[in-house]
C-alpha cells in the first residue's frame, strides 16, 4: 500500500502487503510505506472497508495517530492523464471518402468487440488485440482514428510515439505502463498510438543510450499487449507511414493481429473527398468534380482537401459570391506546383 501523510507528502515509494499469516487480534495488518524511507505495519482502523485495499493503492495516513484515513485516487503522470480525449472529435465516418472497406475493417476489429460482446462469446471468436493502420502520409489514418473515437461510446486515449521518447532511463516505459493502467481503469477504452515507428523500429546492436531507451519503451509496449485479456475491453490502434521499419515482434499475430492499409485514393475516391469538403462551403452547382478528380492525379486525401480550401481562398481573393469551377482548377494547379517544389527541395 502506498501512503501519503494527511499533512502532505510529495513522493511515493514502492509498495508491499503482509502475508496472510501476519495477523494481530484476527485483524489483517497492512504494510504502509511512507516517503522517504518509513515503513509501518498497521491494522485497518475501520475507516476503509476491509477488502477494498489492494497492493499499490494510495491512501491518506494520519501522522499523529498512524491511522489510515481514506483511500485516495490513483496517481498518473500528467502527460499520460492528458492523453485522454475528454471532448469527443466531431469527425464521422460519413466525412471520410474512399475508405469504405477500411472503415468496415476498423469497425469490426475495434467497435464490434466492445458493443457486441455476446455475439463474440457465442461464436467463440477472439477479437484482435491491436490494429495497425499503415499507408502514405495524408491518406486519412488520424482522421479514421478520430472517427472511431467519435462513434465508439468509450474512453479514447491518444498517444504520440514521439512523446514516449524520454531522456531519463525508464521514463518512456513507465509512461506506457501508466497509459495501459489508465486504459484498464477506464475500460472500455480505445488506445491510439500515432507514429508508432518512432518507438517500434527494428532492434539492432547499439551502444547509444538513446537507442537502448527506445528499445526498452518498445519492450514495455510488447509486455503490456501480451498482458491484455480478451474480456478487458481494451483495443489498441497504431498508425505509421513506415511499416517496413517496424520490429517483427511488434507486428506478429497476437499483438497487432489486423493490418489495415490506407492507400492513395483512386479517381472515384478523390471525387468523393472533394465533394465531402465542398458541400460544407458555398459552391456553384455547376462544378464537375469528376473532371477535377482526373486533374488531381496522384493527390492524397489531405491534398484533395487542400484543393477545396485553396479554391475558397481564391474566390475570396476575387471577391466572388460563390466558388466556381475555375477556382478549383486554379487550386489544383497551385497544389501541383507546391508538390513539384517539395520534390525538388527534398530530392
Amino acid at each position: 500500500l502506498k501512503a501519503k501523510d494527511v499533512v502532505g507528502a510529495k513522493s511515493i515509494t514502492n509498495t508491499a502487503k503482509v502475508d496472510a499469516g501476519d495477523k494481530q487480534n484476527d485483524d489483517e495488518l497492512i504494510v504502509v510505506k511512507v516517503p522517504p524511507r518509513l515503513t509501518y505495519m498497521l491494522p485497518n482502523s475501520g475507516l476503509i472497508k476491509p477488502g477494498v485495499l489492494k497492493v499499490g493503492d494510495l491512501a491518506a495516513l494520519s501522522r499523529d495517530r498512524l491511522q489510515l484515513i481514506e483511500l485516495l485516487p490513483s496517481e498518473y503522470d500528467p502527460r499520460v492523464k492528458g492523453m485522454e480525449v475528454i471532448n469527443q472529435p466531431n469527425e464521422q465516418f460519413c466525412d471520410i471518402g474512399g475508405l469504405d472497406d477500411q472503415i468496415q475493417e476498423m469497425i469490426e476489429a475495434v467497435i464490434y468487440p466492445i458493443t457486441h460482446k455476446e455475439e463474440f462469446k457465442t461464436f467463440r471468436v477472439q477479437p484482435p488485440k491491436g490494429v495497425l493502420m499503415y499507408g502514405p502520409p495524408g491518406t486519412g489514418k488520424t482522421l479514421l482514428a478520430k472517427a472511431l473515437a467519435s462513434s465508439a461510446k468509450c474512453t479514447f486515449l491518444k498517444l504520440s510515439g514521439t512523446a514516449l521518447l524520454q531522456r531519463c532511463v525508464g521514463k518512456g516505459a513507465k509512461m506506457v505502463q501508466e497509459a495501459f493502467r489508465l486504459a484498464k481503469e477506464k475500460a472500455p477504452t480505445v488506445l491510439f498510438i500515432n507514429e508508432i515507428d518512432s518507438i517500434g523500429s527494428k532492434r539492432h546492436n547499439s551502444d547509444s543510450g538513446s537507442d537502448q531507451e527506445v528499445h526498452r519503451t518498445m519492450l514495455e509496449l510488447l509486455t503490456q499487449m501480451d498482458g491484455l485479456k480478451v474480456n478487458e475491453d481494451i483495443r489498441v490502434i497504431a498508425a505509421t507511414n513506415r511499416p517496413d521499419v517496424l520490429d517483427p515482434a511488434l507486428t506478429r499475430s497476437g499483438r497487432f493481429d489486423r493490418k489495415v492499409e490506407l492507400p492513395l485514393p483512386n479517381e472515384k475516391a478523390r471525387e468523393r473527398i472533394m465533394q465531402i469538403y465542398a458541400q460544407k462551403m458555398n459552391v456553384s452547382p455547376n462544378i464537375n468534380f469528376e473532371e477535377l478528380a482526373r486533374c488531381a492525379d496522384d493527390f492524397n486525401g489531405a491534398q484533395c482537401k487542400a484543393v477545396v480550401t485553396e479554391a475558397g481562398m481564391i474566390a475570396l481573393r476575387e471577391n466572388k459570391v460563390q466558388i466556381a469551377h475555375e477556382h478549383f482548377v486554379a487550386a489544383i494547379l497551385e497544389i501541383q506546383a507546391d508538390k513539384k517544389i517539395n520534390s525538388f527541395l527534398y530530392a
